[in-house]
Formats: structure tokens, sequence, C-alpha cells
């Protein structure tokens, strides 16, 4: 089995996502609406805390939103949003950024629109990236090898932790 090592736990993550939420609301602090987009699975369960806090904080009207996308294959199925993106400011959410493929990806679904300006953020950063996307909100970030992975675990909806693995 391999090593699994903490890197954050549910205390230092809620504090992560709070001073997130607020540098979401900093670069949005003449919106009316932020649309925050999760990507599904852990990315998801990132954004609904976020749009959650956000909402806590600040006046914003906050709408979540979900996109589907096969991470191994994301050509393999159509990607899209059931939303009028055009001149909306969009915070594009996933739970690490390990390769960058996922997040554009994501973001080509956005471009279907004409957003006034798109954020991307992420829980974990990792440094070594195959793709040349840089996330503009970061919750932690890591410097890994290539061979390493970020795993951010999630039970019923609730982020738990993050590893190293």
């Amino acid at each position: 089995m391999q090593q699994r090592i903490l890197i954050l736990d549910k205390e230092r993550i809620g504090r992560k996502l709070q001073r997130m939420a607020y540098e979401i609301w900093e670069h949005n602090t003449k919106e009316e609406e932020v649309i925050i987009i999760g990507i599904e699975g852990s990315g998801a369960a990132v954004a609904w805390e976020l749009a959650k806090r956000l909402k806590d904080i600040s006046g914003l009207n906050v709408e979540l939103l979900t996109i589907t996308l096969n991470k191994k294959e994301p050509l393999a199925q159509p990607i899209t949003l059931d939303k009028d993106l055009n001149g909306k400011a969009i915070v594009l959410v996933d739970d690490v950024a390990n390769s960058g493929k996922t997040l554009l990806y994501g973001l080509k679904a956005t471009m279907d629109y004409e957003p006034k300006r798109i954020l991307l953020a992420v829980l974990v950063d990792r440094k070594h990236k195959s793709f040349p996307v840089s996330a503009d909100i970061v919750g932690h970030s890591v410097a890994t090898t290539i061979q390493d992975h970020i795993e951010v675990v999630c039970e019923n909806g609730e982020i738990e932790a993050a590893y190293l693995i």
C-alpha cells in the first residue's frame, strides 16, 4: 500500500476555504452575482463550501453549478452547462490542480459563452503541471514530484482531508 501523508486536516481545510471565499469576494466586490462552477466529485464539494461561505460573508447573489467531465478522457462525452454565462463573473473550482488538464477542459465549457471574467480556484495546487494553467485562488500549494499524487477525501459531501500519495 502506498504511503499517505496528511497535508490538510478538516480544521485547516476550513480555514483555507474561508480565506478563499474572502479572496473571491475581493475579486468581485463590484458584482451583484457570482457563478461558482464546481468540477464533479471533490471539486463540486469544494465549490459548494466556497459558495456557502461566500453567501455568509458577502451580499453577493451566488449561484452554484456543476460540470461533469471524465477526468481521464475529457473528450469521451460533451461537457455542457445549462446556464447562460454571458456577461457573468465565474469562478471555476476543482479540488486539486494536478496536471491542469481538468481545469482547461472545464474552462473550455465556459468558452461557449462570453463571460465577464473567470477565476480559477483550487483547494490544493500542485506545482508540476503538464498544461499551462494556473489557479487565481489557491488554498494550499504543494511542491511535488511528477510521480506524486494529491488526494482530497470527501465523505457525505464534506471535505475531510487532503493527502500526498
